[in-house]
């Protein structure tokens, strides 16, 4: 595998829902992504083993990123939260099937997984997490230091 990496995407201003730890976290899949793209060499068996290797770092990762958004919508009464979560549901669904077909039926690929994996982050992102966003935003109390924040004052004003 040659040492020189490659960015099947990258992090771009627009992705941002203006919440540090998520944006940071968004970052972190991304750079997931692009890890698991500069890992397809054409090598079947060289690429089995890094899935094996890196999927339970990735199902960890996702389910942690998942678990801090649904805390930030249940704390801020959310009105999209259970549309939300079922999508993130769906989603822990379809990669555990996709593991499973990958392990036993050769089905899938870690190029066909990378670019799933891809599609499903920025198009999660640029609608599902921007919709949080901006209720957040439109609730949310502007701090001392300019930033954004919700206490359980901003959550009983939303209901």
């Amino acid at each position: 595998m040659s040492n020189i990496k490659t960015e099947l995407v990258s992090w771009s201003p627009t992705f941002s829902v203006g919440i540090k730890l998520i944006d940071d976290q968004h970052k972190e899949l991304l750079d997931l992504v692009n890890d698991m793209f500069n890992h397809v060499i054409g090598d079947d068996a060289a690429e089995r083993v890094y899935f094996q290797k890196i999927i339970q770092k990735a199902v960890h990762y996702i389910r942690v990123h998942f678990t801090t958004e649904e805390k930030l919508m249940i704390s801020t009464n959310f009105p999209g939260y259970a549309e939300h979560k079922k999508a993130h549901d769906f989603f822990v669904l379809t990669v555990l099937d996709i593991v499973r077909k990958f392990e036993t039926e050769d089905k899938y690929s870690l190029s066909i997984f990378t670019k799933f994996l891809k599609e499903w982050v920025l198009t999660h992102i640029a609608i599902m997490d921007k919709l949080y966003f901006t209720y957040f935003k439109n609730i949310a109390s502007r701090k001392a230091n300019g930033t954004l924040g919700t206490n359980h004052l901003d959550a009983a004003a939303a209901r």
